[in-house]
Order: structure tokens, then C-alpha cells, then sequence
């Protein structure tokens, strides 16, 4: 009896531990979706390269290439520390690349169609697996990135990876297709333009041609190579993924992709079913459920099959390029097929049309769209300065309805870095930007790898042009390098400036995922200051932020030059808000903990005598 009692015991015990390690897992799931995110992109390839030749047009062998396993644990709790809870990994489905794989089974690339020697990330060959020039052992490429997942989650880093829907390389072909897969387009018509189930669009009865190369281009430079001889096999050609229907395009085209069909003929119909008017308001669950009985294009599926597989391969979310080419119908289908998988799955789409903002997350449920436009283009001009901080606050108000949902960046792989000339030509211009960025809404933010110590771009690595770190040839990225120090990791060669630079990020993007204000009310108090405050002038920029547990103040000085001297008023609004009675508050700038100012409330209004120096920027905690 005794024993069957201790059993019992050791039962209940169990039951009772595994129930709190349950709950335990739900609040701490439920704290994370009540904080800041923040993405660190970084273009995998580049990383872990520590070969500084950079020589134009260079092979692996003279350039070098990172792999999967130059991120060791000691990397990724450094990019943890530096405040990131998401790392988006640029680069990984297997696309197409120069370089002789035969041997394992996988088909020569045409440098005529393939832009720069390791080719563009956006040129996708093969869903089902990863691009061999990352691994170790290209045999076992998959399993290093699984490896590389696992890593990621142990050291508390949510795994994002791209897919890129519009358009796939011109060649694409998998051999890694799980069974009873069949490749794009295995099963097209392609006597006919169109046809609701093809994958692609066709000119039927006409080959396609090599665009014609301008302005001096050659590919690889004009290095001899056996398949470079502009001629490509395709009969009949393909509509170019930027929708030219020319079968031969130019060479301003997306020549080395062919556009996806989603059952939009060529003149505009839509041949499925469109959402019912007012769904845009119901949850996933319900757009789930609407597809269930309706039959959709084939290439939907073939969508919604491959980010199933990268879910149960580990991966948390996905970064859509180019999301607006494609119908919305499609995003309700694939995210609501995603998020019934995964609720916490992290959707990212590139939509530069704001117009189409509210659809894409409404209708499409993308968790996150890009702030290009109206945000990054604003805070641009600023840095450059010819642009005033007074555009800044409109963009709050117009977007208040979704501010969550539109993610922030200074930099990314699309865009000219920060130090480069053609951007602000001076790192530390990012760092008034950055607060503005990181602490304005709720938004997540996105750092670019090498943002953080100042990379300039400045290399001249083959296709494409400086300014942009390469994302089409083998390239070192020498800021990095420096930090990485011989894949130490520690910032051993970094100088100065670049570990100054890095601990204001580091300070920074950690404030911003442990705030609760960040994730509760903004006011602007910016208008009010520029009309009202003597020596507030158009490189200034304040707001102010809460939650029930803490009130902050956001000030920030574009000016690269001068010294701003002046008496911030905070309205009475704002501290009626705040239950602030007449007296004297202490206000504690977060970045650095070394700066205190007395926030004087007299008569229902606040006031801050403030001095920043060019460049500087303060979070005042109440």
C-alpha cells in the first residue's frame, strides 16, 4: 500500500510540475508578444567571412564565404545581447550560385542569367533546401542549417528566413522535392499564355533570349566560363519576374527570374474567389476556414507546402519580397494556413505602396510591413540634411490605426548604408535616427548586420555598385571582420569609434525590448515645442511614450553641428494623463544612466530646462 502511495505521489508530483512549467511557458510567451522586437538581419554568406581580399569579381577560394557554423554560440549570445530577439538569416534557400556542384547532383548555373559569381538570394533554385556555399559538407547542407536553428533557439533567437513568392530563378530546379512534390511549373500547359493552374506565364512558340548587357557589363566581369555565351535554354520563354513579358528582356529587367502565376490572367482577372466584404476584421481562424471548400491555383499550394516544410524544420517566421506583387487573396490563404500551424509565426512582407498597406495586413494578415516610404525616406532627408523633423510626427498620425504593424529600419540589404557618402557619409548621423526609430511606436525594429559598427559599403565586390554591401558576390565585410576578430567574436579588432558606436546600439535596442511605454501610449510634443519653445528649432524632434508603469520623454538633436539649448514643455494634457500634481520629478536618461534633469510641473504644465549636444539624443525616465 505504502508503495502504491509514493507512486501516487511521484504521479501527482509530476502532474503538479508539469502544469507550472505550462503556465510558466504562457506568461513568459505572453510577456514576449507584450515587448518590443527586434529583428537583426544579416546576410549569411558575409558573416562569418573573415577573408579581406574583397578582390572584384573574386571566387570563394580568392573572397572567401561564411558558413552555418560560423555561428557558434559565443556569436549568437553576442548578437542576443546586443538586444535582437528575432535574426533574420538573408540568403538561405539554395539559389542559384557560379560554382561547379555537379558532384552532388545539383546543375551548373548560366552566368548569363545569374547576376554577380554567388548569385542573388532572390533567384530561388530550390525550396526544399539551402545554398551549398554556406555548409561545411554540401552533402549535409540541410542538416546544417537544422543545426543552426536549434542553435538559434537555445540561445533565445526566433529564426526568420525568406521567401520570395513573385517570381523564382530561371532555372529553377529541386532535387531535394519530399515526395510527391512536383517542381514548378512540371505540369504547365506551356502552349498557352495563361492557364489558372499554371505556375508560370509563357510566349508560347518563342525561345527565350539573353538581354542585351549595357554599360560595359560582362558576367563574371568578362571571365571566360564555358556557359558564358549569351544563349540560355528556355522554350518557350517565361514572363520575367518583374512582369515583362518580352522573351527577350532587358537588361533593367529581373532577367534571371521568371514571374509566378497566381490565377491573374494577363488581363487583370482574378480566377478564384475573393474575399467576402468585411472579412478583413475576422481573425485567422476564420480565413483558414473560408478556403477550406474553395478550390485555388496551383502554385498556392506549392506556397503553402513550402512554408509548412521550413515550420517543421523550426523556423518562426518568414520575410516575403516583393508581397505586394502578389494577390491578397494569396496572403490570407498562406498566412492563415502558417499561423494555424504556428500563431506566433512572424510574417514580414516588402509592400511600398501605402495604399495597399491596410489590405496586405488586414486581408493579407502579414504581421509587419516595411516602413520605407513614409518613415526611412522622412528620417533619411533629415540625416541628409534637407529634410525637417516636422514631417516626422504626420506619419504617426496617418498610420495610428496600424503603426504596429509597420517595422522600422535605417538600413538593410536594398538600402545604401548609413556611413556611405551616397547615405549621410558619418555613422554617428544614425544615432538621433535610430532612438526616433526604435522608440516612436511599437513597432519592431530592424538592424542590419554591420549597422551596428558603422559599415560603409564601401567595396567594390563585382555586380552592382558600392554604397550597398554586396548581396551578389563572395565579399568581406571589414567592420564586422574586425568585431568578429578571427571568429572570436569579441570586438578585438573593432576600434574605438566602432565599440562606441556598438554600445549605443547595444543600449539602445536592450531599453527598447524591456520597456513597457514602448508598447503602450505616444503623444507628439514636438508641434507643440516648435510653436511655443524659444531655441526649438526644425533638427529637434520630441515625443513622449507610457504605460502605467513607466513615462519616458524622447528628445533628439539631428543637428550634426551645434549644441541645443532650451525648455522642453510637456503639454498638460500629457501630465493631467499622467496624474502628475505641481512639483519637482526627477528624470533619468536611459541610455547612459549618467545624465538627471528636474521635470518641473507648475500650473498643470511640465518643464525641462535641456542642453544636447550635436547628435544626442536622451530617454528620460520619470
Amino acid at each position: 500500500m505504502k508503495k502504491i502511495y509514493n507512486i501516487l505521489s511521484v504521479f501527482i508530483l509530476a502532474i503538479v510540475i508539469a502544469c507550472s512549467t505550462e503556465k510558466v511557458s504562457e506568461k513568459k510567451m505572453t510577456q514576449e508578444r507584450n515587448k518590443k522586437k527586434v529583428v537583426y538581419q544579416v546576410f549569411t554568406r558575409l558573416f562569418g567571412n573573415t577573408n579581406t581580399t574583397n578582390k572584384p569579381w573574386g571566387s570563394i577560394e580568392e573572397n572567401g564565404v561564411g558558413k552555418f557554423n560560423d555561428f557558434t554560440d559565443k556569436a549568437l549570445s553576442e548578437i542576443k545581447k546586443l538586444g535582437v530577439t528575432h535574426i533574420w538569416y538573408t540568403g538561405v534557400p539554395h539559389h542559384d550560385v557560379i560554382r561547379d556542384y555537379t558532384k552532388y547532383g545539383i546543375s551548373n548555373d548560366d552566368p548569363d542569367v545569374v547576376k554577380g559569381r554567388a548569385g542573388s538570394p532572390y533567384a530561388v533554385k530550390d525550396y526544399y533546401n539551402v545554398n551549398p556555399d554556406l555548409a561545411e559538407n554540401v552533402a549535409n547542407r540541410l542538416q546544417e542549417f537544422e543545426a543552426l536553428i536549434k542553435r538559434s533557439h537555445e540561445n533565445d533567437l526566433k529564426v526568420i528566413i525568406d521567401i520570395v513568392p513573385n517570381h523564382v530563378a530561371r532555372n529553377y530546379q529541386s532535387i531535394s522535392n519530399p515526395e510527391g512534390t512536383k517542381d514548378f511549373g512540371a505540369d504547365d500547359d506551356t502552349s498557352k499564355e495563361y492557364d489558372v493552374n499554371n505556375n508560370f506565364y509563357y510566349v508560347p512558340n518563342t525561345p527565350f533570349e539573353v538581354p542585351d548587357f549595357l554599360n560595359g557589363y560582362k558576367p563574371l566581369g568578362g571571365e571566360k566560363h564555358p556557359l558564358s555565351d549569351s544563349k540560355f535554354e528556355e522554350n518557350p520563354a517565361k514572363w520575367t519576374g518583374n512582369g515583362s513579358r518580352s522573351p527577350k528582356p532587358s537588361f533593367y529587367d529581373w532577367y534571371e527570374t521568371v514571374k509566378v502565376n497566381y490565377g491573374i490572367s494577363p488581363e487583370g482577372k482574378k480566377d478564384f474567389d475573393e474575399l467576402p466584404a468585411g472579412f478583413e476584421n475576422e481573425g485567422y481562424q476564420k480565413h483558414f476556414e473560408f478556403w477550406q471548400d474553395k478550390n485555388v491555383p496551383n502554385s498556392w499550394i506549392k506556397f503553402r507546402d513550402i512554408t509548412i516544410y521550413w515550420l517543421e524544420k523550426g523556423v518562426d517566421g518568414f520575410r516575403y519580397d516583393m508581397a505586394e506583387m502578389v494577390p491578397v487573396e494569396f496572403w490570407s490563404y498562406l498566412n492563415s494556413n502558417i499561423k494555424m500551424k504556428n500563431s506566433d509565426a512572424f510574417l514580414l512582407a516588402e509592400v511600398y505602396n501605402p495604399t495597399q498597406y491596410r489590405a496586405y495586413i488586414k486581408k493579407g494578415k502579414m504581421d509587419y510591413l516595411y516602413d520605407k516610404v513614409q518613415l526611412y525616406d522622412t528620417i533619411k532627408h533629415v540625416m541628409q540634411g534637407h529634410g525637417l523633423t516636422d514631417n516626422i510626427p504626420p506619419i504617426q498620425e496617418d498610420l495610428k490605426d496600424i503603426e504596429h504593424h509597420m517595422l522600422h529600419f535605417l538600413e538593410n540589404h536594398d538600402e545604401q548604408r548609413i556611413a556611405s557618402p551616397a547615405f549621410a557619409g558619418n555613422a554617428l548621423k544614425g544615432k538621433p535616427a535610430m532612438v526616433v526609430s526604435a522608440t516612436i511606436s511599437t513597432a519592431p525594429t530592424m538592424v542590419y548586420f554591420g549597422q551596428e559598427l558603422g559599415e560603409d559599403g564601401s567595396e567594390d565586390a563585382g555586380f552592382g555598385s558600392p554604397s550597398r554591401t554586396s548581396i551578389f558576390d563572395y565579399v568581406g565585410v571589414p567592420s564586422l571582420q574586425r568585431w568578429i576578430n578571427n571568429k572570436q567574436f569579441d570586438g578585438g579588432q573593432s576600434t574605438k569609434e566602432e565599440e562606441a558606436l556598438r554600445d549605443f546600439y547595444k543600449r539602445l535596442l536592450n531599453f527598447t525590448i524591456a520597456s513597457d511605454a514602448l508598447m503602450g501610449g505616444y503623444a507628439d510634443i514636438h508641434q507643440f515645442n516648435r510653436e511655443k519653445t524659444l531655441n526649438y528649432g526644425e533638427k529637434i524632434l520630441s515625443f513622449v511614450r507610457w504605460s502605467e508603469n513607466e513615462k519616458i520623454i524622447v528628445v533628439s538633436n539631428f543637428d550634426t553641428n551645434d549644441h541645443h539649448r532650451f525648455v522642453l514643455e510637456i503639454p498638460s494634457e500629457i501630465i493631467k494623463k499622467w496624474n502628475l500634481v505641481d512639483g519637482k520629478y526627477q528624470v533619468t536618461d536611459q541610455l547612459y544612466q549618467k545624465e538627471s534633469f528636474t521635470l518641473n510641473v507648475q500650473e498643470g504644465k511640465g518643464l525641462i530646462a535641456l542642453k544636447l549636444r550635436p547628435l544626442e539624443s536622451f530617454i528620460l525616465k520619470l
